[in-house]
C-alpha cells in the first residue's frame, strides 16, 4: 500500500501544471496558447512570464518531482521493482495530467526533480544534466526537440550500464520514453542540425 500511496502522490503532484498556473496567476497569460509549441514548461514561463515568474515555476516544477520520490525512498525499498512507478509517476503526471491528458508538458523539469529525489544517489540526475550540456555546448544538436531526444536516450543508456538497480534502470528508461514521446508529438518539422561547439558572439 505504501508503494501505491507514493505513486499516486507523485501522479497527483505531477498533474499540477505549475508552468501553466504560475503565469496564469501572476501574469494573467495562458502559457499553453501563446508559444508556438503550446508547451506548459519552464522555458516558456521564463520567456513569456519574466524572470521571477520563471524562477517560481522552476522551483515548483522541480519540487513536484522531488518531493514524492524523496519521501518515497525514505519509506520504501529503492531496490524493489515496485519503486519504479514511484520514480515515474511525477513525470507521467506532468506529461499526461489527470483529466487533461492532451494538455500535458514535455516533462523535462519534472524529470530532473524526480531524479534529484533519489538523493543521495545523484548519478542519474548528473548524467541527465551532463548530456544536456554536452548536446547544447559541445556536439550541438538542434532543434530543441532532437536535442532532448538525444539527451534522454543517452541518459537512459548510461543509467542502464552503470547503475545496477533495476527499479532505477526501469524508471529512467520509462522517463526517457515519456519525454521523447512528448517531444515527438510536439515536433513541428524542423530539420536536424548537428555541429561541433556552440559559437558565441
Amino acid at each position: 500500500m505504501k508503494y501505491i500511496f507514493f505513486t499516486l502522490l507523485g501522479f497527483f503532484l505531477g498533474s499540477i501544471l505549475f508552468a501553466y498556473w504560475v503565469p496564469k496567476t501572476l501574469k494573467h497569460i495562458d502559457i499553453r496558447v501563446i508559444p508556438a509549441d503550446h508547451n506548459p514548461g519552464v522555458a516558456n514561463a521564463f520567456m513569456y512570464g519574466g524572470f521571477w515568474c520563471g524562477i517560481l515555476t522552476l522551483i515548483l516544477e522541480l519540487a513536484k518531482g522531488f518531493v514524492p520520490v524523496y519521501l518515497g525512498q525514505r519509506f520504501l525499498d529503492v531496490h524493489s521493482i515496485l519503486f519504479s512507478p514511484v520514480l515515474i509517476a511525477p513525470v507521467f503526471g506532468h506529461a499526461f495530467p489527470f483529466l487533461q491528458k492532451e494538455k500535458g508538458g514535455k516533462a523535462i523539469t519534472a524529470s530532473f526533480g524526480a531524479l534529484l529525489g533519489l538523493f543521495p544517489e545523484l548519478r542519474p540526475a548528473v548524467y541527465l544534466a551532463l548530456f544536456f550540456l554536452f548536446f547544447s555546448l559541445v556536439v550541438v544538436v538542434s532543434p530543441h526537440s532532437f536535442r532532448s531526444v538525444m539527451t534522454f536516450g543517452t541518459f537512459a543508456l548510461c543509467v542502464f550500464f552503470t547503475i545496477h538497480v533495476p527499479s532505477i534502470q526501469i524508471g529512467s528508461f520509462v522517463i526517457a520514453a515519456i519525454v521523447i514521446y512528448r517531444h515527438f508529438i510536439r515536433y513541428q518539422g524542423e530539420p536536424l542540425r548537428i555541429r561541433l561547439f556552440r559559437h558565441t558572439a
